[in-house]
């Protein structure tokens, strides 16, 4: 079996990024969203069935207390921030595993979840 881990935040990012080349900053609603989903839903018609999307729930994380300057949400556009929640409930709604991230950040449910999977003898590989 093949587990494939995706970062939902790196993704969405991404997928914002990617259209406002083409749609001259005129932002749809949810635009990201339905790119991320397209993505993994291609997984899924290609087969894979063991994938989980990690996401940045909230930015902040305990490192913010731990170095001045480290990542916030206060620099992420409204128009990409207001998508996170969406994401995660579609991708639920899809039946994929989604871990919103809180305390940690997706790179560290990312990190997790790939030295569980690579401990069970029943995968092969683990894509990232």
């Amino acid at each position: 079996m093949i587990v494939h881990l995706v970062d939902g935040t790196y993704e969405l990012f991404r997928h914002f990024y990617g259209q406002r080349r083409f749609n001259k900053g005129k932002d749809k609603p949810l635009g990201a969203v339905v790119g991320v989903l397209q993505s993994v839903l291609e997984m899924v018609e290609q087969g894979e069935r063991h994938v989980g999307v990690a996401t940045d729930h909230v930015v902040e994380s305990f490192r913010n207390g731990l170095w001045p300057g480290y990542k916030t949400s206060a620099s992420i556009e409204p128009a990409l921030f207001a998508q996170f929640h969406p994401l995660e409930d579609a991708l639920a709604a899809m039946g994929i595993a989604v871990w919103p991230m809180v305390e940690l950040e997706a790179d560290d449910a990312l990190a997790s979840a790939a030295r569980i999977a690579a401990a069970d003898k029943a995968v092969d590989k683990v894509c990232i």
